[in-house]
C-alpha cells in the first residue's frame, strides 16, 4: 500500500477527515478487542472493561474498528518485535494454549488491536504471510518515528516521502446530507515490515498532526490540573490534621485518648481536648453534615468557633455553646449543621458535665460493669438562630470508662450490609476495659476494621477516657 494511486490515498484519508470534522478523537491509549469477530480464526481477547462500555452518539450506537489479524510464522519471534522494537503493548498472550495460539498487541497511541496468529499448516492463510497488510499507522511525526524505530532495528522499505493531494477531496460531513469541500491535504509516508515480511504503512497528515498535538496539549493540561488538585488536597489534609489535638493537657484522675480516621483526604468529623484552666478539661466530638471538602471547611469553622469561645466554657458552658451555635449559624449556609458532644471534666471533683447536641449517645461503662447511656440533651448546632441547650451531669469513679464516638463506628458495615452497631461497640468496650486508654482506643478501632475490612465509607472518630486514682 504505497499510495501511488490518488484515489487510494483519498479513500484512506476520507474517514480520518470525517472523524476530525465531527469532533472525533484520536485515542491516547490502546483499546484491546471488546468482542470477537467470528471471521477471525481464533479466540477473542477479553474485553477491556474500562473502555468497552457502549456509547450513544447522535447517529446511533457506538461503533469502532476492533482488531485486525496478522498472520505470522512464529509468535515467539514476532512478540519481541512488536513489543520490544515497536513499543506496542502486550494486550493478551495466549501462546500457552495448544490449539491456535495467538497474541494481541496494541500501539501506544491507537484505538485498534493487532491479533498475531500462526495459521494452520497448508491453509490459505499461510499465503497471507509476507505480504502487504493494508494496515496503516498514523503518527504526528513520521520522520521522528522512522528514526526511533530504525535505531531499534526495524527494517523500512523506503525513507519517508512527502505527498500532497493537488485536487480537492469532496467528503460528506457527519450529520450533513450535503457534501463539503475539504482543503488540499498533504502527508508523509513510509513503509516497514515485521520479521515475517508483513508490511505496514506509517503515515502522517497535516490536520491529523494538528489534532494529535491539540489532544496532547489538552491531555497535558488535564494531567497538570489533576496534579495541582491532588497537591492542594494533600495540603488541605495536612492543614486539617493540625486542627486535631497536638497535645493532651495533663490530668491526675483521667487518662484519655482520641483518634479520627477519615474516609477521604479531608472530612467533617471533629474531636478536641480543650484546656479550660483550673484543672478542667473540655472533651469535644462532632460530626458536620456532608462529606469531603465542604464538610471539612465547616468542621474548621466549628473548631475555630469552639476554641475562640472556650474561655467561657468552664463558668458558663450554656453560654459557650449558644455562642458557638450563633457563630456556626451565621457563617454557614442554611442547610449546614453539626452534631456535637461537649463534656467538661473537673479533675479535682471527678465531675462530668455534658451537653449532647443531637449527637449519637455516649457510653459510660462503670467499674462494676454497669453501662450508662449519655443521650441527647438538645438539638444540633447551626440549623436554628434561636437555640438553647441543657446540661446533664455525672460523677466518675476510678475504673469508669467514657466512650464518645461518631456514627462512622456504629454504621460501618460488613460484606452482607450488616452494621457494626451499638451492641458490638459496647461489647468491645467491655471486653477491653482493663486496657490503658490508648490501647483501648486502638482495640475498638481494630474491631471495627476487622468487622468492616472493605473500603471505609465514613469517618471513624473515637474518644475514650478512663478515670483513675489520683
Amino acid at each position: 500500500m504505497f499510495f501511488d494511486d490518488l484515489h487510494e490515498l483519498q479513500g484512506f484519508f476520507a474517514p480520518l477527515r470525517m472523524t476530525l470534522q465531527r469532533g472525533g478523537h484520536i485515542s491516547s491509549k490502546p483499546a484491546p478487542p471488546a468482542k470477537y469477530n467470528e471471521s477471525m480464526s481464533g479466540p477473542a481477547p477479553p474485553p477491556n472493561t474500562e473502555d468497552s462500555a457502549p456509547r450513544q452518539e447522535a447517529q446511533g450506537a457506538y461503533l469502532r474498528l476492533q482488531s485486525v489479524t496478522i498472520f505470522v510464522r512464529d509468535l515467539d519471534r514476532s512478540v519481541p518485535f512488536y513489543v520490544g522494537q515497536l513499543g506496542f503493548s502486550l494486550v493478551f498472550d495466549a501462546r500457552s494454549q495448544t490449539v491456535r495460539p495467538w497474541v494481541a498487541v496494541a500501539p501506544p497511541d491507537g484505538n485498534a488491536t493487532l491479533v498475531l496468529r500462526v495459521p494452520e499448516p497448508g491453509s490459505s492463510e499461510c499465503k497471507l504471510i509476507g505480504r502487504a497488510t493494508q494496515v496503516a499507522f498514523v503518527t504526528e511525526d513520521v520522520v521522528a518515528k522512522f528514526r526511533e524505530w530504525r535505531r531499534c532495528g526495524v527494517e523500512f522499505l523506503s525513507t519517508p516521502r512527502l505527498r500532497r493531494l493537488r485536487h480537492r477531496v469532496t467528503v460528506a460531513a457527519s450529520g450533513s446530507p450535503d457534501p463539503q469541500e475539504a482543503p488540499i491535504w498533504g502527508g508523509i509516508f513510509t513503509r516497514f515490515k515485521d520479521p515475517d515480511g508483513n508490511s505496514f504503512s506509517l503515515v502522517s497528515f497535516d490536520e491529523v498532526s494538528r489534532e494529535i498535538e491539540a489532544q496532547r496539549r489538552a491531555r497535558i493540561e488535564r494531567l497538570e490540573a489533576e496534579r495541582r488538585a491532588s497537591q492542594e488536597m494533600e495540603i488541605a489534609k495536612q492543614v486539617q490534621a493540625r486542627l486535631f489535638p497536638q497535645s493532651l493537657p495533663p490530668l491526675r484522675s483521667l487518662e484519655y485518648a482520641g483518634v479520627c480516621l477519615q474516609a477521604h483526604p479531608v472530612g467533617g468529623d471533629y474531636y478536641d481536648f480543650l484546656d479550660l484552666g483550673r484543672d478542667r478539661l473540655g472533651l469535644v466530638i462532632g460530626d458536620v453534615a456532608g462529606k469531603g471538602i465542604a464538610a471539612a471547611l465547616l468542621m474548621a469553622n466549628l473548631q475555630a468557633n469552639l476554641r475562640s469561645q472556650c474561655v467561657m466554657a468552664s463558668d458558663q458552658p450554656e453560654r459557650f455553646l449558644r455562642s458557638a451555635n450563633q457563630l456556626f449559624y451565621e457563617n454557614s449556609v442554611d442547610s449546614a449543621y453539626a452534631t456535637l458532644f461537649f463534656a467538661e471534666y473537673c479533675d479535682v471533683e471527678r465531675r462530668l458535665r455534658y451537653a449532647n447536641c443531637g449527637h449519637v449517645s455516649g457510653f459510660l461503662l462503670r467499674g462494676n460493669g454497669a453501662l450508662e447511656r449519655l443521650s441527647s440533651t438538645c438539638t444540633v448546632l447551626g440549623l436554628f438562630k434561636e437555640w438553647d441547650c441543657a446540661l446533664a451531669e455525672c460523677r466518675l469513679l476510678p475504673g469508669d470508662t467514657l466512650a464518645l464516638y461518631t456514627d462512622g463506628i456504629t454504621e460501618s458495615f460488613n460484606a452482607t450490609g450488616e452494621e457494626f452497631g451499638e451492641q458490638r461497640l459496647c461489647s468491645a468496650l467491655q471486653s477491653y476495659s482493663e486496657m490503658p486508654a490508648q490501647d483501648l482506643l486502638e482495640a475498638i478501632v481494630g474491631a471495627v476494621r476487622s468487622f468492616s475490612p472493605q473500603e471505609q465509607h465514613d469517618d471513624i472518630t473515637l474518644i475514650v477516657a478512663k478515670c483513675k486514682d489520683s
